[in-house]
């Protein structure tokens, strides 16, 4: 196993992201599905001189993006969008893509289960073509309820792994699996190493890793146990404190003028972490995820 991360958090120059990555002893980075915004080129020449790769990416499913909506134009504008993540993580010699199926924050259906089951099919279907082709591997990550309504937990990313095709995988977040699942480690051995394509790494409260109540010493050691040799892909989102009781005075960035961000993501970013994140309280928050999980894994990539 070896440390990586998303970068969607904080939207940031990707050069001051990889440095930071680099410093702090993370091997790869999983970058968002923004194949318009990234020069691949110059992304892996980045990664090539700070000595990390490309693990994957992952979709950023906002607005009008869901494999399930009703809507057909919609659907077929957000396969397109997924098979270009996939182009990006081909060109920046990439392994794994993962998948958020709807919309986050969706959680009314459009339809019936049998008819938004269908089309969600019919769709990654279509999706995992162009991946097989790419050399890329897709993992279906299950969202807890409030963020989602059709895929929330592993045995239900299984039945879509199986209606699909053999080398569809599932993605779990230790944040989401604490929500949703019986026993977050029997969900773990349940998905095994041959179909768990990569681990996204936050605290029961979102924090980065050590700021919460996981001991990840046995969830790494589960992990371990179904032989799975990916990334812990660290996915964080610090929630800002408004009120006296606030631990991290210099958590809420409160200039905006250079950050590359538009609306809808801004939006996002609000709604997931209730706000963005200056970039002293960003940089302790990547420094301390890996204070906790480099010495408990064997960091091979």
């Amino acid at each position: 196993m070896h440390l990586s991360m998303h970068n969607w958090m904080r939207q940031e120059p990707i050069e001051t992201t990889i440095a930071r990555l680099a410093k702090y002893g993370y091997k790869s980075i999983e970058i968002s599905g923004e194949p318009e915004k990234y020069d691949a080129k110059h992304v892996r020449g980045l990664l090539d001189h700070y000595g990390l790769n490309c693990w994957g990416s992952v979709t950023l499913m906002v607005d009008k993006r869901n494999l399930q909506s009703a809507d057909e134009a919609k659907r077929a504008s957000s396969v397109q969008y997924v098979k270009d993540c996939i182009q990006l993580v081909h060109d920046l010699d990439g392994q794994i893509l993962t998948l958020v199926p709807g919309t986050v924050g969706k959680v009314v259906p459009d339809s019936t289960p049998e008819a938004e089951w269908a089309w969600l099919v019919e769709g990654v279907k279509e999706i995992y073509e162009v991946a097989e082709a790419k050399g890329v591997r897709v993992g279906i990550e299950p969202l807890n309820r409030f963020e989602s309504y059709l895929i929330t937990r592993a045995e239900q990313a299984l039945a879509l792994v199986d209606a699909v095709g053999p080398n569809l995988g599932v993605v779990l977040d230790a944040f989401h699996i604490n929500i949703e699942e019986e026993n977050l480690y029997d969900a773990i051995r349940l998905v095994g190493g041959d179909k768990l394509v990569d681990v996204h790494v936050a605290e029961n409260n979102r924090m980065p890793a050590g700021y919460g109540d996981y001991d990840w010493e046995k969830f790494v050691g589960v992990l371990d146990e179904i032989g799975y040799t990916g990334a812990l892909t660290a996915e964080f989102v610090a929630p800002v404190d408004r009120t006296p009781a606030n631990k991290y005075p210099n958590a809420l960035e409160t200039n905006f003028d250079n950050l590359e961000i538009d609306e809808e993501q801004l939006k996002f970013i609000i709604d997931h972490g209730s706000s963005i994140l200056t970039e002293e309280y960003y940089d302790w928050l990547v420094a301390e995820n890996a204070k906790t999980l480099l010495p408990l894994i064997d960091d091979k990539f």
